[in-house]
């Protein structure tokens, strides 16, 4: 019996929605995992209740609780402009706070544990209730190398110049070092991340990512056959965002396509770089073999997944990497860079991991690495194959269940034996 086995743990999960992938996917498979063996009370916004009880009527949870809670509608309105999220989800976390010290007064939590928003520069303020606490995993310590930022717009220049006010000023926030110092355990999704948390004040911190995949996800991808021989596909997935480095990669795929002109490069997503990323792949003169898909469902982007022969990640700062252990799941090799979430996920039998020193030198390497892939289909195997392998050693959800539990069993068993007669309220 694991260490969770049948206790009474409260979740802040602000993102949480089922069938759906990043932030929301994280808070509903976090659930879905803690609640096969405990009794768990979630406290999540109002606006996921119907997709929520849609869900439940298909998939029963009885140990299970949600807590719908919102704040009044006149304060929702911050949340239409993308950087008053951050000031409504503050807000939003003292109120889940007052709720959940009234929950605590009757339930008499043995743990409570933060699972969205996935970033350690904002605080939770439900480490405030008397009993241990677990903060994440949270990311956000990444940082784009300078030397790349020449390829960033004015507006992703404006972008990465407040992300990092806003980190330094999240770093300075009391309440962001108060529940760095009342964490039990921290959990970090990168090395950079978990060197920020030392910095706010955590002192026992744990890398463990955030990403994974589900059985069904599992059950797909893993049907997904080898790709064929013929043209020599890429595949990109992501919002268009300067961050995400697919200018590189559109540069680097123009070097490797004059040696290999039976070439494509997919992209799929939508975001506001995509005509910029247009006019360049015009400027050096692959517009013909490079198609940008838009946004697809996900059944569309499986099979996409199915027809190509790799996957580029040229991310520069980026916590997770959801496309990489897709892409793995799907047995296709990953190209990325040394940074962030893909670089903790990828290693060399599954991948190829790109050092980020400078542009030219990404731009050369991911060049080559495509080059070494497409003349190599038996190493494209191989490493498919290791991919695979490592998807399901340590990505799936049930694998992050018994991560947490190791640790939880060796780090706070003593502190967090059941014991609700004492439990007391502030």
């Amino acid at each position: 019996m694991s260490s969770l086995s049948k206790r009474r743990i409260l979740l802040s999960a602000y993102a949480c929605e089922p069938h759906k992938g990043s932030e929301p996917g994280v808070g509903w498979n976090w659930v879905r995992q803690l609640a096969i063996e405990n009794h768990v009370w979630v406290i999540t916004r109002a606006n996921n209740e119907a997709a929520i009880t849609r869900a439940l009527e298909l998939e029963a949870m009885p140990k299970a609780t949600f807590v719908f809670f919102d704040l009044p509608g006149w304060i929702r309105i911050l949340k239409k402009r993308q950087w008053f999220i951050h000031c409504y989800y503050y807000l939003w976390q003292v109120g889940a706070y007052l709720t959940a010290r009234r929950l605590h007064r009757d339930v008499k939590f043995d743990l409570v544990h933060h699972v969205t928003f996935v970033n350690y520069w904002k605080p939770s303020f439900l480490s405030f209730l008397p009993v241990p606490f677990v903060w994440g995993p949270v990311g956000g310590g990444e940082t784009a190398p300078k030397s790349f930022r020449q390829y960033f717009s004015i507006r992703g220049r404006v972008y990465e110049l407040l992300r990092n006010i806003a980190r330094k000023v999240g770093e300075c926030d009391p309440f962001v070092r108060a529940t760095a110092r009342r964490s039990s355990v921290a959990f970090a999704t990168t090395p950079e991340t978990a060197i920020r948390l030392e910095r706010v004040g955590c002192r026992n911190i744990n890398l463990l990512t955030e990403a994974a995949l589900g059985p069904a996800d599992l059950l797909i991808l893993g049907d997904l056959p080898v790709a064929g021989q013929g043209k020599f596909h890429i595949l990109s997935l992501g919002r268009l965002l300067h961050w995400k480095g697919f200018e590189l990669s559109l540069r680097a795929f123009a070097h490797f396509h004059a040696q290999w002109p039976e070439s494509e490069y997919w992209i799929i997503g939508t975001g506001p770089e995509q005509a910029h990323l247009e006019r360049v792949a015009r400027e050096v003169g692959v517009s013909p073999h490079v198609v940008f898909w838009g946004a697809l469902p996900r059944e569309m982007v499986f099979e996409k997944l199915r027809l190509c022969h790799v996957l580029v990640h040229p991310s520069l700062h980026d916590s997770g990497g959801w496309a990489c252990i897709e892409a793995m799941a799907a047995g296709r090799p990953v190209i990325c860079l040394d940074l962030g979430g893909p670089g903790v996920q990828v290693n060399h039998e599954c991948g190829i991991k790109v050092p980020a020193s400078t542009p030219q030198q990404v731009l050369s390497d991911i060049a080559h690495a495509l080059s070494r892939l497409a003349g190599d289909p038996d190493l494209c195997r191989v490493m498919g194959e290791n991919g695979r392998r490592q998807v399901s050693k340590h990505f799936r959800w049930e694998t992050k269940r018994e991560a947490l539990a190791h640790f939880l069993h060796c780090e706070l068993l003593p502190v967090i034996e059941p014991n609700h007669e004492s439990a007391t309220t502030p």
